[in-house]
């Protein structure tokens, strides 16, 4: 079981993710005059992206992408994308950039096949990378019984972009979506799990202790991915 850092408010456990990731995000710049940095859709993340986009970084030479999209355009509200650009791709973060996993391609397949391409030509590796997690356990487009699943979580491959499909009998996800795959994670410098509420943390607890071939929790702490989880009960 990875250690749970409990954080006493939203503010207070917001602070902290951005605290860390822009540490991570320094440390890649000085070392290598470039960062990458990708982080999920969703709810959670948007305050800590408010305070990232105001670290004092060297912007410019930061590529940000994301950990999954849906398959849509930028003009849709489901667009991970436009959340990224609202909330995070402002203030000095507006220097960085934007990497996008959608392309008008034409198949979800294809728009992961040339996303896979962009990504490694900045180097295959992702410096620091912000995740969210699903009341059903799934991380990035990693959805239980997804026919990708199995692909995604295999440690053996290389880092690399896949699409998934819609989900069967009512199961996630609703739309097609792309996202990076296990060794991503494996490779980075640093990844935060951000969870807020007790019923994420029951959630975190029981995946954690599972299969890491059909559950993704599980995957990221059997294949030693440099996980910080920061938790805070309070709501946003």
């Amino acid at each position: 079981m990875a250690e749970i850092e409990t954080f006493p408010d939203a503010a207070a456990w917001a602070d902290a993710c951005a605290a860390r990731l822009g540490e991570t995000l320094s440390a890649a710049l000085a070392e290598a005059g470039k960062a990458v940095f990708a982080g999920s859709g969703g709810s959670t993340p948007s305050p800590i992206y408010a305070r990232l986009a105001q670290a004092p970084l060297a912007w410019a030479n930061v590529v940000v992408t994301l950990v999954d999209e849906r398959y849509v355009p930028e003009s849709s509200p489901e667009s991970n994308a436009a959340l990224l650009k609202r909330t995070l791709l402002t203030g000095p973060a507006a220097a960085a950039r934007f990497l996008p996993l959608y392309s008008p391609a034409v198949t979800v397949d294809r728009a992961a096949a040339l996303a896979a391409h962009a990504l490694a030509a900045e180097g295959g590796r992702l410096d620091a990378v912000l995740l969210g997690m699903g009341e059903d356990g799934h991380i990035c487009s990693m959805f239980p019984e997804s026919p990708t699943l199995k692909t995604l979580l295999s440690p053996n491959l290389h880092p690399t972009v896949l699409g998934v499909p819609t989900g069967r009998d009512g199961r996630g996800p609703t739309l097609e979506r792309l996202s990076i795959n296990l060794p991503y994670l494996m490779g980075a410098r640093r990844v935060i799990l951000a969870l807020t509420g007790a019923a994420k943390r029951d959630v975190f607890e029981r995946e954690a202790a599972g299969d890491p071939n059909t559950q993704p929790i599980a995957a990221l702490l059997a294949h030693k991915v440099p996980l910080d989880v920061l938790w805070t009960e309070a709501a946003r």
